[in-house]
Formats: structure tokens, C-alpha cells, sequence
């Protein structure tokens, strides 16, 4: 596939249809004739401990969730995640969770990269422009926050 020519979009690769075979013409994408809608990630299970934690919701409400999780949850730990833009996010509730405890807490995190897919579908659905997908990654943190096990 070509490069599209909008810069915001350029690190991003293409790929058509499921149906098109790959000896067939490179289609010249216009991102002006498409609009992107962007679908939602793929989940990691969802447990009673785990948290996702997004750029929408108020910072307060996400904290004060985790320190319920935690403390009349009966749960001995928790799983932050956070994708992309709320990376830092993720990592700031799980710091504070720890500072709020004197040290009690522990903090275990890993990272990975999320595939993710948007649509392009054709501003005007009489012109001859199928619906295309793309994939994209992301980046993402998974922060264990956990009670140490007494020795």
C-alpha cells in the first residue's frame, strides 16, 4: 500500500480489504474521502481486581476506586492497566496507592504493545471506495499493586 499523504497518519501502516489479493494494483488512500472510526481494544480478562484506567473518567474517582479495591474489597492486590495516553495515568494511581499506604504496597509493572484496528469508511458511500481496515500498536502497562506476603 502507498503512504497517505496527511503527516499525521503517515507512520501508520495500511492494509485493504480482506478480500483483495495481494497481486492486485496499490489503491491510493485519500484520508479526506474516509472517516476513521476507531475500534475498541481487545480486553484483558476482566476480574473483580482488575482496573483500565482511562483519560475520561476523573483522576479522584479512578484512585478512590482502586483504594476501595484494596482496602474493603478484600482483595490483596490489583491490577492497573493503562493504554497509551492514559499510560501515565496508570502509573500515577498506582504510586499514590503506594504513598497512601507508608510503604505497605508494592508495585510490580509490565509493559507490552496492544494491536489495535480502525476502520476507514468512505465519506460518500456512491463513490466507488470500499471500507478499508488498518492495524496500529499501542503501547500499554500492566502495574501489579500488591500486599507483600508477611515472612
Amino acid at each position: 500500500m502507498t503512504e497517505p499523504r496527511n503527516p499525521s497518519m503517515s507512520s501508520i501502516p495500511q492494509t485493504g480489504p480482506a478480500h483483495t489479493d495481494s497481486s492486485s494494483p496499490a489503491v491510493e488512500m485519500d484520508p479526506v474521502e474516509y472517516t476513521l472510526r476507531k475500534r475498541l481494544p481487545r480486553k484483558l480478562p476482566k476480574r473483580r481486581n482488575d482496573v483500565y484506567v482511562n483519560m475520561k473518567t476523573d483522576f479522584r474517582a479512578q484512585l478512590a476506586r482502586c483504594q476501595k479495591l484494596l482496602e474493603g474489597g478484600g482483595h490483596r492486590e490489583i491490577c492497573v492497566h493503562g493504554l497509551g495516553l492514559a499510560i501515565n495515568r496508570a502509573i500515577n494511581i498506582a504510586l499514590q496507592l503506594q504513598a497512601s499506604s507508608q510503604g505497605a504496597l508494592q508495585l510490580a509493572a509490565n509493559t507490552s504493545t496492544v494491536e489495535l484496528v480502525d476502520d476507514l469508511e468512505p465519506e460518500d458511500p456512491d463513490e466507488a471506495g470500499e471500507p478499508m481496515t488498518r492495524t496500529r500498536n499501542n503501547s500499554a502497562i500492566h502495574i501489579k499493586v500488591f500486599y507483600p506476603d508477611p515472612q
